[in-house]
Parts: structure tokens; sequence; C-alpha cells
């Protein structure tokens, strides 16, 4: 029978496999990207859409500094779930290859290379002593050679391209009705109003200016949509906007969390 201590040696080991085949440590980088506010990737035959909820956790935190989508490149951006230093920290190395390959190669980089590359390098911190994994997962999408391609990167360095998905809180309600609701000919207006539509399986209660929103087209590149227009989109999806309560100071993410 296996000693309590042996028993902690895999559950605090980095790079140890149980003996059931697990990696506690990455089981442990996931539940904190499942604590964080949901982030949804929807493809489109336009182009990519983001939606992700930025409720601020109070009312004396500017909503603008809660940051959940980022431009990587001009045809190229991603949604973070989870610890927002984590997941910082993978956002400057994806920039910095995307910035790399246009000086090196003068063409801008692969969605799909981009992620690889992130998730390879997250995948390393899984294997190696003194690191421990990242608990943040990323939504990677963009156009690559005209055609729309999303990605997923979780804590244990797997990439998944996807036609809709979701990191973050909420997933099975989320995905459930992505998976119900997405068809191969939405458009980018569409999209959006899909990935709202599936934010509100899981939570009803938020207004447009709870969510960030960007699309990436091959006309536009990476656009960040205004407040405006997500209003119109939430009417266009069935969802009401309710009157703001200004005693309810709760948000879905802490300070350590998106």
């Amino acid at each position: 029978m296996m000693g309590g201590n042996d028993q902690q040696a895999y559950d605090r080991g980095t790079s140890l496999f149980s003996p059931d085949g697990r990696i506690y440590q990455v089981e442990y980088a996931r539940e904190a990207v499942s604590r964080g506010a949901p982030s949804v990737g929807v493809r489109t035959t336009e182009g990519v859409v983001f939606v992700a909820m930025s409720r601020a956790s109070s009312t004396l935190m500017e909503a603008e500094s809660i940051e959940k989508l980022h431009k990587l490149d001009d045809h190229v951006g991603t949604a973070s779930a989870g610890h927002v230093a984590d997941a910082r920290q993978l956002i400057d190395l994806a920039r910095r290859q995307s910035q790399g390959n246009r000086l090196r190669y003068g063409e801008p980089v692969g969605v799909e290379t981009l992620t690889k590359f992130v998730t390879d390098h997250i995948q390393e911190n899984t294997q190696r002593g003194g690191t421990r994994p990242y608990g943040a997962a990323l939504l990677i999408g963009g156009i690559d050679e005209g055609r729309p391609r999303l990605f997923a990167a979780d804590p244990s360095g797997t990439p998944n391209e996807w036609k809709a998905t979701v990191i973050g809180g909420g997933r099975k309600d989320i995905q459930g009705h992505l998976e119900e609701a997405w068809t191969d000919d939405l458009s980018l207006s569409e999209g959006i109003e899909l990935a709202l539509a599936a934010l509100a399986a899981h939570d009803d209660e938020f207004e447009p200016a709870d969510v960030a929103v960007a699309t990436i087209t091959e006309a536009d590149g990476y656009r960040t949509v205004p407040v405006e227009e997500v209003e119109d989109a939430f009417a266009a999806a069935g969802l009401d906007i309710e009157p703001e309560d200004e005693s309810d100071e709760d948000g879905e993410s802490d300070a350590d969390s998106e």
C-alpha cells in the first residue's frame, strides 16, 4: 500500500506520473482555468469571433483594466482564461514569435504554427523540474492563407483545432449550446450572437458592458467590437438587457483569475 509521503510526492511533483498515469499538477492547473471567467471562440465563414466575460469583481475596479482578448498580430488574436499573470506570459511569448516571424521571413506567422510554438512551450513546463504548469488556457484564432482557423491550448500543452469552443468556467453548459447551435454557414454577426447566447446558457445575468468582443477577418484583421454593436448583437440574439444593479458588487472572477 502506498504511504502518505509517496502519495505527496506524486501530488507535488510537476514531472512525475502517478501509478495510474496522471500528472496531478496539470490537473490542478486545469482546475485553475475552470475557475476563471469563460471565453468563447467561434469560427465563421468570414472569420473568427472571440467573446469573453470581463465583468469587474468590484464597482471600484476600472473595467478597462480587465483584458481577456489580445491582438497578437494583424491577422491573429487570442482569448484567455485562468490566472492572469500566467496568461500574460504566454501572450507575450506569442507576440514575440509573431513579430520575429515577420522580421525573419517577411510574412505573417501561420495560426497553427504559432499555436504549436506556444503549446510546445507550455508542455515543457509539465516535464521539467523547478517549474509548474501554466494555470491558464488560450484560444488562438485568425486567418491562415485566407481561411479562418481556431485553436485551443490547455495547461497540458495540447493544441486542438475547433469550430467553436470555450475555455474557463461553465464549460459544460456553454459547450453544449455551441454543439447544438453551430453551423458551417455562420456569418460573422451570427457568430457573435451564437457566442453571446452560449454564455447566456451558463449565466443569463450579464450586460453588454460585461463582455469583450473581437473579430478577426481577412478584410479588417483584428478588430475590437464597440459596445454599441454588442448591444445590437444582444438584441439579435434575443437576450434581455437588465437595468444595472449598483448594489451588486459580486463578479465571477477574482483578483488572480480571468
